[in-house]
């Protein structure tokens, strides 16, 4: 291991979070494990000399604050960000009410923003850090009945890889994680809310797809506590990647979505050509090409 550093989890108290700070933990660092309720999180992590658990809403700026500035003064500074707290709005778009759909982007979306924006004045100061935030799969890969969750990872994205060459000048790294499907608790009722009522046209397959993914629930093929001891060693072993595609089913879902667009981009341009060959040849004052005239006919 390298030099023991001090990690901010967020979504500390279950899932993927609780894993990545136990990794860390285990690692030898000291972590930071916050969340909206400290006594969950403390049942998940226990008690430890370098754990100190804090109150975090990611979607309350003075809770992001007091958080940081504890972390900050009790440790002297954060080294690591881990972006891991999140929910699941699920359901077709027409579904999904505006405001439900907006407060899938507050705590995927904005919330990420919100803490690291608190963070970074000081990773800045120190010259060095690294902020992690686990996207998934479906923020490069759109599906049916998630749309408001693929919104919000679609989202962090696009920022991710934006902000990764504004930090770098000051030896912040940046990576987004994107899981395929864990066994986090993601699907259980106190993480994902399906929209409600149905809408008639949408209802058969809307609890054929909740049915499905009950059934799915703990057993899915991706184990979080692997994916998490991975990520404290990949963090730990030098200049960060961008991005991390975790899992096989997700790296055959990105490997068929980079397929995919390169054919469509292949298809367009070859349409593009075939109508600036076609442009070119109605193009104003350029001579029609002669047509051959067919041979005079002997005479009787």
């Amino acid at each position: 291991m390298g030099d023991k550093r001090t990690w901010l989890v967020t979504g500390a108290g279950r899932g993927l979070g609780a894993d990545i700070a136990r990794a860390a933990l285990a690692a030898g660092h000291r972590v930071v494990g916050t969340g909206r309720n400290p006594d969950a999180v403390r049942a998940a992590l226990g008690e430890r000399e370098d754990l100190l658990v804090l109150s975090l809403d990611i979607t309350d700026p003075v809770s992001i604050q007091a958080a940081v500035d504890r972390a900050v003064s009790t440790w002297g500074g954060i080294d690591v960000l881990v972006n891991s707290a999140a929910d699941f709005v699920a359901g077709f778009f027409e579904e999904i009410r505006p405001e439900d759909f907006r407060a899938q982007l507050e705590t995927g979306l904005f919330g990420p923003l919100a803490v690291t924006r608190a963070v970074l004045p000081g990773m800045r100061a120190q010259r060095s850090g690294h902020v992690v935030t686990i996207s998934s799969s479906a923020g490069l890969i759109g599906q049916p009945f998630v749309s408001a969750y693929a919104a919000a990872k679609f989202g962090i994205e696009g920022w991710g890889e934006s902000v990764a060459s504004e930090l770098a000048p000051f030896g912040i790294g940046m990576t987004v994680v994107e899981p395929g499907f864990l066994r986090t608790g993601l699907l259980t009722p106190g993480s994902t809310r399906y929209a409600e009522p149905p809408i008639d046209d949408y209802a058969d397959t809307t609890r054929e797809t909740i049915a499905a993914w009950n059934g799915m629930d703990g057993t899915q093929g991706g184990d979080p506590a692997k994916l998490a001891r991975a990520l404290v060693g990949l963090v730990d072993s030098g200049p960060p990647p961008l991005r991390w595609v975790a899992g096989t089913d997700a790296v055959a879902g990105v490997e068929q979505k980079a397929h995919d667009l390169l054919a469509q981009v292949a298809v367009e341009l070859a349409r593009a050509r075939r109508r600036l060959v076609a442009a070119t040849a109605r193009r104003p004052g350029s001579a029609p090409v002669p047509r051959p005239r067919p041979a005079p006919r002997s005479a009787a």
